[in-house]
């Protein structure tokens, strides 16, 4: 659940920070503090049509698909900043819980002082008060991130609030005063939202702002494209839950489209959200989570960004690619071939919603969300709606 800019390694990374160990390898995005590699990048051949390949002087199958997306690993190992350089990260509350299992972590100390903050402390409220101390020290440790890589540090968004439009974004703002207070400024933040209806309107009106958003928990199309609609940053869709959903569900004709035509469904909403965000013009980048295999990240090459497991990030590590194999390794999604998609009527209907958005329709100086909901209801796959209660 990391995102990044592609930007040039930090010189922090050989400066005297102590060595410290934390990994989290227990397969949930959500819980695992995630970096992307740093890596010198070959030269890339564009060939005729959509796809493109790998000129010569690669060595593993990693160098080879790192040519075409940002390749993320979802745990990190600190002492080993030579192996995984870190250019961008995501800070969570699973994150601080792993912190402070591990007192030896680079990052203690600043969990440490979020819990001695003096303005905390004198909350009457409970849960006021366990959400300013959690806000420091989310704050505390993005900004020690910060300092350590060169990209973007997403920071995520109290999952609590998913279904609350003004606490996401009083929330938000609420993070942003912290990092300013630490001269983190906001070009490196990003700002991690469940794509709710509500979440994904948060978006559009902090986008709006300027604040970059990154929006997850996304399982359908039409998830995708609202999220598109709304302008969010980052846009990250969860291939191996949808298909560990398919598996156990039927009915959703999103998902039986997808099986009928004999694609999996994970990777096919992937290449639709891709598509539609690249024919449409949309500014949304698009990171692929929760890939299980070297087949689904083969399957994705071009997508923005794609998070896959140490051992499978292993596995392309140690596969040594010759020259003869270069021209193997395809791009299956690009600017395009997302031009030449054709969506159905069905799949446009959903710019009704960036249309109502446009509207004068207002209650109480906002937009009708649940209005916008019953415009788009039709085109909403069941396993979306359900995946996010």
């Amino acid at each position: 659940m990391s995102v990044t800019l592609k930007s040039p390694p930090s010189s922090f990374l050989s400066s005297s920070l102590p060595k410290s160990r934390l990994g989290f390898a227990n397969g949930s995005s959500s819980s695992t503090l995630l970096f992307k590699f740093n890596r010198s990048f070959p030269v890339l051949r564009a060939s005729s049509g959509s796809s493109s390949s790998v000129d010569t002087g690669l060595s593993t199958e990693l160098d080879a698909v790192s040519t075409f997306s940002e390749i993320v690993p979802d745990t990190v190992i600190f002492d080993d900043f030579e192996k995984f350089p870190p250019t961008a990260a995501t800070v969570s509350s699973s994150l601080l819980l792993g912190i402070l299992s591990l007192p030896d972590t680079i990052f203690r100390n600043a969990v440490d002082m979020a819990m001695a903050d003096s303005t905390c402390s004198p909350l009457d409220n409970p849960e006021l008060r366990l959400s300013c101390f959690v806000n420091k020290a989310l704050v505390n440790v993005g900004g020690d991130l910060a300092k350590l890589v060169p990209g973007r540090v997403s920071t995520e968004v109290d999952a609590r609030l998913a279904y609350d439009t003004h606490g996401i974004i009083r929330r938000v703002h609420d993070l942003l005063r912290l990092y300013d207070e630490i001269a983190v400024p906001p070009e490196r933040l990003l700002f991690k939202i469940p794509s709710t209806w509500q979440g994904i309107e948060a978006s559009r009106l902090l986008e709006s702002e300027g604040i970059q958003t990154h929006l997850t928990f996304v399982y359908s199309f039409a998830q995708a494209a609202a999220a598109a609609q709304a302008g969010a940053s980052v846009i990250q869709i969860f291939v191996g839950r949808v298909r560990d959903w398919a598996r156990n569900h039927s009915g959703d004709p999103e998902i039986e489209a997808a099986i009928q035509r004999g694609e999996d469904p994970g990777l096919a909403l992937v290449t639709k959200a891709y598509n539609y965000i690249h024919k449409y013009g949309h500014k949304s980048k698009l990171m692929a989570a929760a890939v299980r295999n070297k087949q689904d990240i083969f399957s994705l090459l071009g997508v923005d960004y794609i998070i896959a497991p140490l051992k499978v990030l292993q596995s392309l590590k140690e596969s040594i690619t010759s020259p003869d194999e270069k021209y193997s390794y395809v791009r299956r999604l690009s600017p395009q071939s997302a031009a030449r998609y054709d969506f159905t009527a069905e799949e446009v209907c959903f710019l009704s919603l960036s249309q109502f958005l446009d509207t004068d329709i207002v209650v109480n100086n906002e937009k009708d969300l649940s209005y916008s909901m019953i415009l788009i209801t039709p085109c909403i796959g069941s396993n979306a709606i359900a995946m996010c209660k």
